[in-house]
């Protein structure tokens, strides 16, 4: 019984180089990987969870596939130049982050597969056919619906009940669909009389003016739309609300810490965690065309009383209660 469990060790020992081998010589993957974002804080706080996930699925950068990622700092021509330069490496697979990374991706190529991460209504905005059946080389996860529009108002009133004008501010260029979402959201019945209009900004001296103009008259509020451009800037939109003691209400959850009122949005670090696992089944030989698009399954709300008591504003119990975090 040595003798045979001896032979077995040390038949076990002498594939185990051979084993070794096998896995040297597997084909590294590549990834391109296009962020609509700068490459700092927020924008790596995007590509860390996506990495993990990869990890977790056994997809390790350097080891069997190689990323490639570009930042295109909220700049259209930057992001399409990127686009290009991830398609000319003839990737296995391309992830797009937000709508301006997907765009340009989509325009790039019809054959390489593309994971969508974080895009605004994709059906809308032409990118999958649906989300059931997505066809063409698209998939993915989005990040907010027209609905969303009506849960930030709804809390921004409960805040600040002074309101009576909500301006939604918003890159075009970078975020077009918010013009869809304030019909849609217009033709909707609603308990909530407050005016929404449209603030489009393109650079800071228009975010400036928007948020000076909107002060400048009673019962303003300020709702700072989910796009790569305001995720750049969102240090401005904080400062800029705070100085003009405009009530706002963000997406962005860093931006509580920071000193912004108040965030309601889906879990970014999960979409892009989530995300790991289209691009692991894509790898291993999954069509884009076959995998349901997929929505966000977390929502956090956080508040910030500091700012809050600054702005003269008493925050009702029934928000602090639903509240994920409170910052005193």
């Amino acid at each position: 019984m040595k003798r045979r469990a001896f032979i077995t060790l040390l038949g076990g020992a002498a594939a185990w180089p051979l084993r070794a081998r096998a896995r040297q010589g597997e084909r590294m993957r590549r990834i391109g990987l296009l962020m609509a974002v700068a490459d700092d804080g927020e924008g790596q706080a995007r590509v860390t969870p996506l990495k993990e996930g990869l990890q977790e699925l056994g997809w390790t950068d350097g080891r069997n596939i190689q990323i490639e990622t570009r930042f295109g700092g909220a700049d259209a021509g930057r992001i399409r130049a990127h686009a290009a330069e991830l398609v000319a490496l003839a990737p296995d697979v391309l992830v797009g982050h937000a709508t301006p990374g997907t765009r340009a991706l989509r325009q790039a190529t019809s054959s390489i597969p593309i994971v969508m991460v974080g895009v605004t209504d994709p059906v809308e905005q032409g990118f999958v056919s649906s989300l059931a059946h997505p066809g063409g080389n698209i998939t993915g996860f989005t990040f907010v619906d027209f609905q969303m529009v009506g849960k930030w108002l709804e809390m921004l009133k409960e805040a600040a009940p002074g309101v009576a004008r909500a301006a939604l501010i918003f890159n075009p260029d970078m975020a077009p669909h918010y013009y869809i979402f304030l019909r849609s959201f217009e033709a909707e019945p609603r308990s909530i009389a407050v005016e929404v209009t449209a603030a489009p900004v393109r650079n800071a001296a228009e975010v400036e003016e928007a948020i000076v103009k909107l002060a400048h008259e009673p019962g303003g509020g300020l709702i700072v739309a989910p796009d790569p451009f305001t995720i750049v800037h969102h240090q401005l939109f904080i400062r800029l609300a705070q100085q003009h003691r405009v009530p706002a209400v963000y997406y962005l959850r860093t931006s509580v810490a920071q000193g912004a009122l108040m965030s309601y949005g889906p879990d970014f670090y999960d979409i892009f965690r989530r995300s790991a696992s289209y691009v692991d089944r894509i790898l291993k030989g999954a069509k884009p065309a076959d995998l349901p698009v997929q929505q966000p399954t977390k929502f956090e709300l956080r508040i910030n009383l500091k700012t809050a008591k600054a702005l003269g504003l008493t925050i009702p119990d029934k928000l602090l209660a639903l509240a994920d975090e409170v910052i005193e």
